[in-house]
Order: C-alpha cells, then sequence, then structure tokens
C-alpha cells in the first residue's frame, strides 16, 4: 500500500520555551525531534514520499541533513490547516497520511496498525482511551460527567485518500472553517466513515521540554 506522508512541522513552539524550535531539540543519542519523526517513515518501504512542512529555521537543517529524493520541502503557513494545505498540494500519492512532527516517538507496530485498517477503510486515525474522568465546566462550575468509554484522545498519523481530503480542505477554506486535526474536516465535510486504531506504542507529542527530559 503505497502512500504520501505529510509531516506538520511549522509550529512556533512557543510552550516549548528553549529559544529554539522543538523540532531541532537534541536527544543524547544525537538525533533531533525530526530527525526520528522522519526516519519512522523512511525506514517503511510503503512510504514513497515524505513532505515535510516546516519553518526556515527546520528547512536549513532539513536541507542539509535529509536530502534526498522521497523528500519535499515546503514552507508552512499561519495556521496548522493552512500548513497541512500547502502540504497537500505537494503530494504525490492516492494515500496521505498527515503526522504531527512533534510525535517522534511514532512506533512501527502502530504504524503498520494503521496501515493494515486503510486497506480496509477509506479514513482512519490512531488514538488513545480515556484514563480520567471528563467533566463539562462552565464558568468554573461542572455541569456533567461525560461517559469516558465513548470518548478517544485523537493522535496522528490520520490516514485519508488525498483527493478526498484535499476536498474537504479547500471547502473549509471556502466556508473560513478552522479544525484541530484532519479527521474534523472530514467528519464535517464528507459522508466518509473514519475508524479508530488504538495506539498500544509511546506515541507522546512533544509540546513542552518535559516531555522530552530523560529521553
Amino acid at each position: 500500500m503505497n502512500y504520501s506522508v505529510v509531516i506538520v512541522a511549522a509550529g512556533a513552539s512557543t510552550r516549548f520555551n528553549q529559544g529554539i524550535s522543538k523540532m531541532l531539540y537534541r536527544f543524547s543519542d544525537g538525533a533531533k525531534v525530526i530527525d526520528r519523526t522522519i526516519r519512522t517513515f523512511e525506514r517503511d518501504d510503503d512510504c514513497r514520499q515524505i513532505v515535510v512542512v516546516c519553518s526556515s529555521e527546520v528547512m536549513d537543517y532539513l536541507t542539509f541533513n535529509h536530502f534526498n529524493a522521497r523528500i519535499t520541502l515546503c514552507y508552512g503557513g499561519a495556521s496548522r490547516q493552512e500548513s497541512v494545505c500547502h502540504g497537500l498540494m505537494a503530494v504525490t500519492e492516492g494515500l496521505v497520511m498527515i503526522h504531527d512532527g512533534a510525535r517522534c516517538f511514532l512506533e512501527r507496530e502502530d504504524l503498520e496498525s494503521l496501515k493494515q485498517k486503510m486497506s480496509e477503510e477509506n479514513g482512519a486515525l490512531l488514538v488513545k482511551s480515556m484514563v480520567d474522568t471528563v467533566k463539562v465546566v462552565k464558568e468554573g462550575v461542572v455541569i456533567s460527567t461525560l461517559d469516558r468509554d465513548s470518548l478517544k484522545r485523537a493522535q496522528t498519523p490520520q490516514a485519508f485518500p488525498t483527493a478526498e481530503l484535499i476536498r474537504c480542505y479547500r471547502q473549509a477554506e471556502k466556508d473560513g472553517f478552522s479544525a484541530t486535526d484532519d479527521s474534523q474536516l472530514v467528519e464535517r465535510y464528507s459522508n466518509m466513515k473514519v475508524v479508530c486504531v488504538e495506539s498500544k506504542g509511546h506515541n507522546t507529542k512533544v509540546t513542552v521540554i518535559d516531555d522530552v527530559r530523560g529521553e
């Protein structure tokens, strides 16, 4: 199953608060966050194209350290949604995965599970079950308690037919609608079913420095 992946790595890293893009944080083994993220897909022969949407700082690093025929680099936009749209315009395969560059701990087992599901379905994403009790709160007062068995924490990669995802992005742009992930746009603008694949690995998104300390 051939696919392209769009790795979104253009964020400002404000909450990381280290004076650099979190994509360029270096682990004790010498690898940087973006190195680990790219490496997972480089090692998968089914991944025919890696599109990295990034800032100029990250692009400079990748140009000198990850230059090969499978990698396409493009600049990000003013928002995640705009950045993904930039990346989608460069995709060459009929199936695309969207992956947050900050999820550098993606394990091969989870990637293979997602690919297996995509051989049966049109749309799928990695998720984690809720372990905390979730409250609905208004003005600091608890209104209700949600059934956590029906709730999932969305992760990436999220996988869809490229043409259908582009169509959803274009419609969202026309409507001025902003989503927090790609699945939300498909849920809103497509009749396509999006199925969940439970992540079994450590797929934490690097947001603050504590997310990488000790790694």
